[in-house]
């Protein structure tokens, strides 16, 4: 395994159990096996550090720490109270934002739930969440139809421009004028470039709507300076930690503390509003993961992170395959395998999402399937793919690398032979 940014990843180091459970301990070897075989471009995953998977299998999952420290609803949780609020000020320090004036929710479960928390607590039931829509980019929890957050809720979708493929900032702000969200979520899942949040600062203001900028995929990228920063410009931040920022499966919610109390009323949504007691072994694991990321050689890896994906797009462009948008600003692309896909020697081109997907896991070549905008097929079935660069920069591939799995992926789904429906 080639040496990434920080403690090189050593499958059989790091997943090494000693577990009776001889059914249980087999599933985690094949598992290992596999995550050690293929080639992950899935952006939403990454491999979190050694140090960090043994914060997560740590004593501190025996112990029920409901409340926020110094104020638990059970007794002994003076070294959790520790913990956490050692998660917190390393939090609040990587982002640079100042005590005082910024407060850090490090207990979400996951960032569905993070996201879900904030709208609990600011926005009343059946009021407005504006958020991109699902073929735009945007997340389940952003308002979709499907989500809780588009039944509790009234969803308000705005979608990219058909010919850009990127937002046009002016049809939001007419979007939002028209409709007055009561909050306005400037976020994604699957768009590539950089969004401005300065301009979405000015679309909240004209409508007297709180911004939320869920900043899940691109957190590790704000953290080593290679993406722009939210956070002079929203109200209330959520973001996952396991993506870029590299570390175990968990949420962190950041607030403003000002006359309005939102970190007040956050914090009340999420516990008891939401949750119960937290996962202190996910708020251990995070802050080691925290640490890990303030540091020279997290900037190095952010930069690279982008360097490889926007290496990968290039690729795949030059060799007559359509990105999403032209390009990419971040960690992650689309690509469109369908109306987009190359034809082969036969004269047949054109390979759903699906089929593309399940193509390149054959191979060893792991992404998913996506929507893209202007999307005409199902989402269980759609017209492309979602590719990303974090977990492969971890394990320490750069630009030649990538450009070698786009060589791979032309030529897998070149070979592919499927008649249009």
């Amino acid at each position: 395994m080639s040496r990434g940014f920080y403690t090189p990843i050593r499958f059989q180091e790091v997943y090494t159990i000693y577990m009776k459970d001889s059914i249980v301990r087999k599933l985690i070897e094949e598992e290992k096996k596999r995550q050690k075989s293929v080639i992950n471009l899935i952006p939403s995953e990454n491999y979190c550090s050694k140090d960090a998977l043994e914060a997560l299998g740590s004593v501190f999952d025996n112990k029920y720490a409901e409340g926020y420290p110094k104020a638990r609803y059970y007794g002994g949780n003076q070294v959790i109270d520790k913990i956490e609020t050692l998660a917190q000020e390393r939090a609040l320090k990587l982002f640079g934002l100042k005590k005082g004036v910024w407060h850090v929710n490090v207990q979400p479960w996951s960032g569905a739930n993070a996201n879900l928390a904030v709208y609990l607590g600011l926005v009343p039931v059946g009021g407005k969440i504006m958020g991109m829509s699902l073929t735009s980019g945007g997340h389940l929890s952003h308002g979709q139809k499907v989500s809780i957050t588009g039944k509790a809720w009234q969803p308000v979708l705005f979608s990219v421009d058909g010919v850009t493929e990127t937002l046009d900032y002016e049809k939001v702000k007419q979007l939002a004028i028209q409709e007055k969200p009561n909050i306005i979520v400037a976020g994604f899942t699957a768009y590539p470039r950089v969004v401005d949040f300065k301009k979405f600062r000015e679309i909240a203001d004209a409508c007297g709507a709180y911004l939320l900028v869920d900043m899940s995929h691109i957190a590790g990228l704000i953290a080593g300076r290679a993406y722009p920063s939210p956070f002079p410009y929203a109200d209330v931040v959520t973001t996952t930690t396991h993506k870029t920022l590299r570390g175990p499966r968990a949420a962190m919610i950041f607030s403003r503390i000002d006359e309005r109390e939102l970190n007040k009323k956050i914090d009340k949504a999420l516990f008891p509003g939401l949750q119960g007691g937290p996962h202190v072994s996910q708020i251990a694991g995070v802050a080691v993961a925290l640490k890990e990321a303030d540091s020279p050689v997290f900037k190095k890896y952010a930069k690279q992170v982008v360097k490889n994906a926007q290496t990968l797009a290039k690729s795949l462009q030059k060799k007559g395959w359509k990105i999403i948008s032209g390009g990419t600003d971040s960690h992650l692309l689309l690509v469109d395998t369908w109306m987009g896909g190359v034809k082969n020697e036969n004269g047949v081109g054109g390979v759903p999402g699906k089929e593309a997907e399940a193509m390149l896991e054959k191979e060893g070549i792991i992404c998913n399937k996506n929507t893209i905008p202007n999307e005409s097929r199902s989402p269980f079935d759609p017209s492309g793919i979602r590719l990303g660069s974090p977990a492969e920069t971890t394990r320490g591939k750069k630009e030649k690398d990538f450009e070698k799995i786009a060589e791979r992926i032309d030529v897998i789904l070149r070979g592919v032979k499927i008649k249009r429906k």
